[in-house]
């Protein structure tokens, strides 16, 4: 008998113990057991998020779309639409995005825009592990300065 049969026989629980470490269940790699799927709305929810932390960017939306949110947000248990103004198309394993903004006046649009994208860029793909394939983005207004309220007028009749 060599030695190795002479530890098996006399430590059958050793052996028993070892062929237990080495068994593999499943195998592979776990992140490969099963599929992900992420909805068209996580990525809007993330893009929203996204585009509306660029310095710059006033609002998201058309102006329709930010009156009925701003009439929707008034009723009691609502939030405000972080999806206002975002589309998302998501695939497997990419998504492709469009956003409709309005910009502060005096900003450049050229700029935001690029900022808008990069930003909506970096959050969606480390967030998602989606590959973005293009963000278009549409500017639907410029948010004036606010002018100064004039002097309420006196009642003629008092």
């Amino acid at each position: 008998m060599t030695d190795m049969e002479q530890n098996r026989t006399q430590n059958p629980e050793e052996t028993v113990a070892s062929s237990r470490r080495t068994t593999k269940r499943g195998g592979g790699d776990p992140a490969g057991r099963g599929r992900t799927t992420i909805a068209d709305g996580v990525v809007e929810k993330i893009a929203g998020m996204a585009a509306r932390d660029v310095v710059g960017v006033y609002a998201m939306g058309s102006g329709i779309s930010r009156t009925f949110g701003a009439v929707k947000e008034r009723v009691p248990g609502t939030s405000k639409s972080v999806t206002r103004g975002v589309k998302a198309e998501v695939g497997e394993v990419q998504t492709a995005l469009d956003l409709e903004i309005v910009v502060d006046y005096g900003v450049s649009i050229a700029d935001v825009a690029r900022a808008v994208r990069e930003n909506v860029v970096a959050a969606v793909e480390r967030m998602t592990g989606l590959e973005v394939v293009e963000v278009n983005i549409a500017v639907s207004d410029v948010k004036l300065p606010e002018e100064e309220e004039e002097e309420p007028e006196q009642p003629r009749i008092q």
